[in-house]
């Protein structure tokens, strides 16, 4: 998008005098030399965000997919601020980005030698925990616009983070404009804010540049098989919550099957949440390889039959806060949530939007993170929450059924 902002004064007095009193000063002084070799860099040091709808001499910014709105502005000293108002949305579904061209002042002629990919950082701290962001690179001549994608997953609210990510077989050639991006996808029905203390662009050598920074997560990576992984836990309690009757347990929620007799159920649908928790306690202390998967065993499933865009699907959420140790014969809406409303203990942003596998005994594989399995281990996320998006009545097989023959299923490798 557009030009890069230089170097100036008032940033490097600002770095001055945090030399002056921070015992990480060595590590400030890399970081500004850093940034300042940066082929594109925005430090947004400016009196304001420099702007441009079309996002080449400036940053554009723009929402979409819902009624929510955004700005972007100068927050600080020495950062920007994007601004999300998603309180008049429905459905959760939208998304907010900011972008602009970063390839004014690049040769791109190294492109088109082996060892050379677009690397994007930028430097954030998010108003709401834990939440992810995405960075992105692309050309005007990009089609695939998932290949050079990825998610970073921001844990807390206080500290600033770093994250980057380095393309992957990008195709940019001499000519070619080059954007930079970030986004905000579906954190919620709240009002939220991402500040920006800069973004970079740079061509590197990936073999010498060291990894990306902040773990990055794939976006709608491709679904691995069950056979991939070595650990393959069955839930250790399951039930459903009831949004209307939230005093009632319905943890019996059942169908009377005319060759099998009555069959547990967890059903999702618009006033049903199916909650689901593990006993980790063997992993204490041990870390997730890679990401994992969550096996669901359709029961039967009903929805609109003509496509709507992200609608009629189900989203795995995680569980934050509410009773952590609830049991499935007594839970009820109340009791789970603790005193604490909904959308503070399940978090408002997915882990995954996902379709449902259709017919009786059919399987649903939805990827679930390493950074969330990590979480799951260490304690800090209770469990996982599945959700109707949109108007869908979904039911799967609950661990009462047959000895647990087909209950929930978490699937993951730790490192050795």
């Amino acid at each position: 998008m557009r030009r890069a902002v230089p170097f100036t004064q008032h940033r490097a007095s600002r770095v001055a005098r945090t030399l002056r009193t921070c015992p990480l000063a060595s590590s400030v002084l890399l970081l500004s030399a850093a940034l300042a070799q940066a082929q594109f860099i925005d430090n947004f040091d400016g009196p304001s965000v420099q702007l441009d709808p079309e996002g080449l001499n400036g940053w554009l910014f723009r929402p979409g997919d819902g009624t929510a709105t955004m700005d972007l502005r100068q927050g600080g000293d020495g950062y920007a601020s994007i601004f999300v108002d998603a309180t008049t949305d429905r459905r959760g579904i939208w998304w907010a980005l900011i972008e602009r061209k970063v390839s004014d002042h690049m040769d791109l002629s190294p492109m088109q030698k082996p060892g050379h990919q677009f690397r994007i950082e930028a430097r954030i701290r998010v108003s709401h925990a834990s939440r992810r962001v995405n960075l992105q690179v692309a050309t005007q001549r990009s089609t695939d616009y998932d290949a050079n994608l990825m998610e970073y997953d921001i844990a807390d609210t206080t500290n600033w983070h770093v994250i980057s990510m380095t393309t992957h077989e990008f195709d940019a050639r001499p000519g070619d404009t080059v954007f930079g991006h970030m986004a905000l996808m579906d954190w919620g029905l709240e009002k939220y804010r991402v500040d920006v203390d800069y973004i970079k662009v740079d061509i590197v050598d990936p073999a010498t540049a060291g990894p990306d920074k902040g773990d990055p997560i794939p976006y709608h990576p491709p679904v691995a098989s069950p056979t991939n992984f070595s650990e393959h836990v069955d839930v250790a309690q399951d039930s459903i919550i009831d949004l209307v009757d939230t005093d009632i347990n319905e943890n019996d929620w059942s169908v009377e099957d005319k060759a099998r007799g009555k069959i547990n159920l967890l059903s999702v649908d618009e006033s049903h949440h199916a909650i689901l928790r593990w006993n980790l306690s063997r992993f204490a202390g041990k870390k997730v390889a890679d990401h994992g998967l969550l096996e669901l065993t359709t029961y039967s499933v009903q929805r609109k039959a003509g496509y709507v865009k992200d609608f009629g699907l189900i989203r795995v959420v995680e569980i934050l806060g509410g009773d952590s140790e609830w049991e499935q014969n007594n839970v009820t809406t109340d009791s789970f949530c603790h005193y604490e409303p909904l959308n503070r203990v399940l978090n408002t942003q997915m882990i995954i939007d996902w379709p449902v596998s259709p017919g009786d005994g059919a399987k649903t594989y939805l990827t679930i993170s390493k950074t969330v399995l990590q979480r799951l281990i260490d304690g800090k996320t209770h469990g996982i929450a599945i959700k109707a998006l949109g108007a869908i009545d979904a039911s799967f097989y609950s661990m009462e059924n047959q000895y647990g023959k087909y209950s929930a299923r978490l699937h993951f490798n730790v490192a050795k």
